[in-house]
């Protein structure tokens, strides 16, 4: 057996306790950051000035007009478990200030070159003489007499330049800025009555003046689209004040990364409180969707545990149900007059999303309410006459309708005077059905000859529902033999111009959502042909007014915006657009650059979806019979036609057993 040699315990050394430590709270430049803005708002600064250079490893400067550091404490200030914030274990159950554990300042020591400089507030209201004291890689370099007006001055320069493994960690000095630019903007969020300042070497980045409101300092942040779209709420429950702002559902994203809390003050990543936020939104987001929210929850000291993570972002409540329940109510009361998405019935397709852009462009209640119904069966096609794809463009010519034609072992409607789902003419009543002709869609079994047909306009009013006449059934059969299921259907008209009602077998009803089909048409398009970037130039440019976050956006967008067939440049905050993809208007396009400049849209699934959403008929929007059968048709030819692109259902049944448990003829 092979003896290992027997080690004696002993104490670290102070360099390598330090070094040890400073991996638990200074991951980044942005931590440190965090710790010393965090530090100077301890010290009562009602203004915070910090600059950084190469995204702040070569250099971290902070300055504050607090109350500062007499010189004789300078040392153990830079000393582990040294604090002014605690003096027994009392003071441990009522913490009220950021910082607690005296370790920032000695950890950020001893993987940089520190020095501070802090001119001392004394109780007459006097500034006392300046002092300064110097740290390089966690050796004291002493203690000497400097100036400086008021406040502290700290300067972090040449991080984790004495520990090679750290620095391989970080990322570019971009990334790393945009890190701390985020752990910046959430400590001035919560300080109103704080003025804040952020320079990237002579770059002003951010600035907000002291008194400033919650709205502005965000509308500094976010863009228009989203800030304009936030509901105020403020609520007190079980001895816990909540307050803040949240999102119109209609203006969510597919990331958490607006979704900033505070419990007393202190941002934290909580878990229950983004379970509860997650709650009060059910029924209005899908799962993949996420508001944009800035929470604070005030509570007694004695009731949150902040002493969890070294880095203080994360707490443990000691009544957690509470918490959640009061969570949940502040934010589902802000949400209260906004109606769910089943009630949201959307406005004439006239009323699209002007030029400015600024309002989403999603239809409000285009999705309907995904509930217990079955969905509607998948069309069955002969597995050996599969539907080709085509990159063809958006209309199709009336005078070639797509032929169907009929499994051998299909089941055979036992209904002589079932009248098909509309007439044999089937021209495009309205823009944006993808254009599908019988020699790109169909192998050479499914093409079937077909009676001439003259193009003409469609009929708009009531559905015919009567029975028709045995030569017109034969004259419609062979010009256009529906699938199955469509043979066994009547259509019955439109509900609220939006869901598509029909009632097949005479003991089955179906409900289609217009918008969620027509939008699953585009996007399998869209997936197929987007990349191809056919554009149409614009006789006079599209003019936009970027906010500076949009700006950013715009730069990481570009490529895809290419993509999608977009020409465009932008310059100082303003966008200018030479081309827009073939498939959209002006308007359309406007609003949809608006929408992925605000960040609601993310990868290029997500850009597909948008595209198919804002290019999809609206909600609200009347059709014809005709429009009716040619947006099935079309529908039916998509390789997932249950679902729209989120994952709402397009379809509904509602079987005669459905119906009786509804009027209470059955119980189970």
């Amino acid at each position: 057996m092979k003896h290992t040699e027997r080690k004696t315990i002993h104490l670290l050394p102070p360099e390598l306790s330090n070094q040890i430590a400073a991996g638990e709270v200074v991951e980044r430049p942005a931590s440190v950051v965090k710790e010393l803005v965090e530090n100077s708002l301890d010290a009562g600064a009602t203004f915070v000035d910090v600059e950084v250079e190469n995204g702040g490893q070569t250099l971290i400067r902070v300055t504050d007009d607090g109350q500062g550091i007499d010189a004789g404490q300078l040392e153990l200030a830079v000393t582990r478990h040294a604090t002014s914030k605690l003096a027994g274990f009392d003071d441990l159950q009522h913490i009220e200030s950021y910082g607690f554990r005296g370790e920032a300042l000695p950890s950020i020591a001893s993987v940089s070159r520190f020095r501070m400089t802090s001119a001392p507030l004394r109780e007459d209201g006097s500034i006392g003489e300046a002092s300064c004291i110097e740290v390089e890689y966690g050796l004291l370099k002493g203690v000497r007499p400097a100036a400086l007006h008021r406040g502290t001055l700290v300067e972090v320069a040449e991080l984790f330049s004495n520990v090679p493994a750290r620095l391989k960690f970080l990322k570019t000095p971009a990334t790393e800025l945009k890190r701390v630019q985020e752990l910046f903007t959430r400590l001035a969020l919560a300080r109103e009555d704080a003025g804040f300042r952020l320079r990237s070497g002579s770059r002003e980045l951010l600035h907000f003046e002291a008194g400033q409101p919650l709205p502005r300092r965000l509308a500094a942040l976010w863009p228009p689209a989203i800030v304009d779209a936030l509901l105020p709420f403020s609520l007190s429950e079980s001895g816990m004040h909540l307050h803040g702002l949240t999102s119109d559902p209609r203006s969510s994203q597919p990331r958490a990364d607006r979704m900033l809390f505070y419990v007393n003050g202190r941002a934290v990543n909580d878990r229950l409180i983004l379970q509860a936020v997650r709650q009060a939104y059910q029924g209005r987001l899908t799962s993949r969707d996420y508001p944009q929210i800035v929470l604070f929850l005030d509570m007694p000291p004695q009731e949150v545990d902040v002493n969890v993570h070294p880095a203080k972002n994360e707490v443990r409540f000691r009544d957690e149900k509470a918490v959640f329940g009061a969570v949940f109510h502040a934010v589902s009361h802000a949400l209260a007059h906004v109606p769910a998405a089943s009630a949201r019935l959307a406005e004439s397709a006239a009323a699209r999303t002007p030029e400015d852009g600024r309002s989403s462009v999603h239809p409000p209640g285009f999705w309907g309410e995904a509930d217990a119904s079955r969905i509607l069966p998948r069309p069955r096609f002969d597995p050996e006459e599969k539907l080709e794809s085509t990159a063809s463009g958006l209309r199709e010519p009336a005078a070639t309708p797509l032929q169907y034609t009929r499994r051998p072992d299909a089941e055979r409607p036992v209904q002589p005077s079932r009248v098909p789902l509309a007439s044999p003419r089937v021209p495009l009543a309205f823009d944006g059905l993808p254009e599908r002709s019988p020699a790109a869609v169909t192998t050479p079994a499914l093409r079937k000859k077909a009676a001439p047909t003259t193009q003409s306009e469609p009929k708009y009013g009531t559905p015919d529902i009567l029975p028709s006449s045995p030569a017109a059934e034969e004259k419609a059969s062979g010009l256009d033999a529906l699938p199955d299921f469509l043979e066994r259907c009547r259509y019955l008209g439109q509900i609220a111009n939006t869901y598509l009602l029909f009632v097949q077998n005479d003991d089955t009803l179906l409900l289609l959502d217009q918008h969620a089909m027509h939008e699953r048409i585009f996007y399998e398009k869209f997936r197929r042909n987007g990349s191809q970037g056919r554009a149409q130039p614009l006789l006079t440019p599209l003019e936009l007014n970027l906010h500076p976050a949009e700006s950013a956006r715009f730069l990481e967008l570009s490529g895809t915006l290419v993509r999608l067939g977009f020409e465009a440049v932008c310059r100082q905050g303003h966008c200018t657009v030479q081309a827009i993809p073939a498939d959209m208007d002006r308007a359309a396009a406007a609003a949809f650059l608006r929408e992925a400049l605000s960040g609601r849209v993310d990868d290029m699934e997500s850009v597909w979806m948008h595209h198919a959403c804002a290019t999809a008929i609206r909600a609200g929007q009347r059709l014809s019979p005709d429009d009716v059968h040619e947006l099935v048709r079309q529908w039916l030819l998509t390789e997932e036609p249950d679902y729209c692109p989120h994952g709402r259902p397009c379809a509904v049944t509602l079987e005669r057993s459905d119906l009786e448990k509804l009027f209470k003829r059955k119980q189970s």
